[in-house]
Parts: structure tokens; C-alpha cells; sequence
């Protein structure tokens, strides 16, 4: 009698723990973190495919977010925690010149890698970008280099700047996309400075003055704006815009150093409607 109820109790032990394994077992649901975004390029190394993603279908003079994936074409995988490089170069008819990037990170998935680039100008017939990836995976270096196409916008907005400041030298200056509305909203841009043809530095601690106006209706303003002051966590200069209605805003800028001296830029006046740096949007 004793053996039957241990071997009853063996056999109930057994099929709970066969029960609790099957819970466990039960497949987790895998999600796409790049199904937000779009593949806009892929770039073949042989063993690799490394596919660029950005928010928009096409890439575009101004500020391009933009995430990678280094797919392995012997196991369909995605390549975890490399390290990722990349230079951008514009070939044209008479010289070769970079762009400003950021360097690139690992995101919270560890197969997709986020930065940033700001072209600042568009491609054509004669002229072209050239976009090298330089990665290293488990200590083995790969790199692979691939023309791409960008574009100029469609409706010949100015999202990016660049000008020779007063102080001789030459910069970049690109506002960061986002959603606006009739309100004060989130305001972003990203400065740089040329160093040579190839490389930009982030410029610091400098103020970005802002006058919004609507000059199809007697180039009124709005209040509440708050000029772009540089965030040194992000490396953004970030402020509020403030837009009072739907329509065309020339949104005027001036760009003051650490010693608050203007380096580009006019104040709007009566005399004088539009600065010489500035970003178009429409809401």
C-alpha cells in the first residue's frame, strides 16, 4: 500500500513538472525593432549585409537620424554589440568633402546601431555621396563603401545652414526634425564647426537666437520663444518655438559665441525682413 501512494505521488510530481516546463516553454513574442522605420540602403560586405533604416523613405540634405543592422548571410542573424564606423563623402567635380556626424551607439536592441548625419547638400548627375562602414566584429575588422543617393526637399526648404561666421570660420548649423503644432513647442538644432574638408567638431556653449515670423501675414511673430541653448548631456542645442497658426514660418536665426558676440545672423527690423541664416516648416 505504501509503495502505491509514493508511486502515485512520484507520478503527479512528474506531470506537475511537466506541466510548469510546458508554461515555461511557451513562445515568446518576437518584435522587429527597427518595423517603425524604413531601409533606405544595404550595404554588402560578401559575409554581411548592413542595412541603413531611417524614419523617412529616402535620405535628405539636413539632419538624417538614422540606425543600422549587420545581418550574418550564413546564419540570417543580427550581429550583437559590434563596433560600427562610418564616414560619408561627397564627390564632386572639383574636391571631396565630408559631413558632420555623430559617432555611433548601440541602442537598447544590441543589434541596431544609432547615429546621426547632416548632409548639406543633395546629389546629382555629376555629384555623389559615397558612405563607408568600417565594423569590427569578435576582433575582426570588415569595411565596405557603397554610392548613395540623397535629396534635396521637395518643396526647396532650408534645413540646414552652412556659413563663414565673422570669426573666419565655417559651420554647419541643421535643424533636428520633429512633430510641431499650433503651440510652444520643442525646439532643436545641432551646431558644428569645420575643421577641414573632412572634419567637423561639435561647437559649444554658443546661443541660437530665434524669431519666428510668418511673412505671408505682415511677417508676424510670436511670444514665448525661448532661444536654443546647448545641451552638453546631448551635444543639441535645444528651445521652444512658439507657433500661433497653420501656415509658412521663416524661422530667423542669429548665432551668438561664448562671449555673446553675434558671428551670423541680423535681427528682423522694419528695415530689414528676414535674417541671412534661417529654417523654413509649415504646419
Amino acid at each position: 500500500m505504501k509503495n502505491t501512494i509514493r508511486i502515485t505521488t512520484a507520478l503527479t510530481l512528474f506531470i506537475t513538472l511537466i506541466s510548469c516546463s510546458s508554461d515555461d516553454n511557451t513562445p515568446q513574442e518576437v518584435t522587429d525593432p527597427v518595423a517603425h522605420l524604413q531601409m533606405v540602403e544595404t550595404l554588402n560586405e560578401g559575409s554581411f549585409d548592413i542595412e541603413l533604416y531611417s524614419e523617412t523613405d529616402q535620405l535628405h540634405v539636413g539632419y538624417n537620424a538614422l540606425s543600422i543592422r549587420i545581418k550574418d548571410n550564413t546564419s540570417k542573424k543580427y550581429i550583437e554589440n559590434a563596433a560600427v564606423d562610418w564616414n560619408p563623402v561627397m564627390h564632386m567635380t572639383s574636391m571631396q568633402h565630408s559631413c558632420p556626424k555623430s559617432e555611433i551607439s548601440v541602442s537598447e536592441d544590441k543589434t541596431v546601431y544609432t547615429g546621426f548625419v547632416v548632409f548639406q547638400m543633395p546629389g546629382n548627375s555629376e555629384e555623389y555621396w559615397n558612405l563607408k562602414i568600417d565594423f569590427n566584429i569578435n576582433g575582426e575588422a570588415y569595411s565596405v563603401s557603397k554610392k548613395i543617393n540623397v535629396v534635396g526637399s521637395t518643396d526647396d526648404y532650408r534645413t540646414v545652414n552652412v556659413f563663414m561666421g565673422n570669426d573666419e570660420n565655417r559651420y554647419v548649423l541643421a535643424n533636428i526634425p520633429a512633430d510641431l503644432s499650433v503651440s510652444v513647442n520643442d525646439f532643436e538644432a545641432v551646431l558644428f564647426k569645420m575643421e577641414n574638408m573632412m572634419d567637423f567638431s561639435v561647437v559649444e556653449n554658443y546661443i541660437i537666437e530665434i524669431d519666428p515670423r510668418m511673412p505671408g501675414m505682415n511677417n508676424h511673430s510670436s511670444p514665448n520663444n525661448e532661444h536654443l541653448s546647448y545641451d552638453a548631456k546631448t551635444g543639441i542645442y535645444k528651445g521652444k518655438l512658439s507657433l500661433t497658426m497653420t501656415g509658412y514660418w521663416k524661422i530667423n536665426l542669429k548665432v551668438l559665441n561664448n562671449n555673446a558676440q553675434a558671428i551670423k545672423g541680423e535681427d528682423v527690423t522694419e528695415e530689414n525682413e528676414a535674417s541671412s541664416i534661417y529654417f523654413d516648416l509649415s504646419i
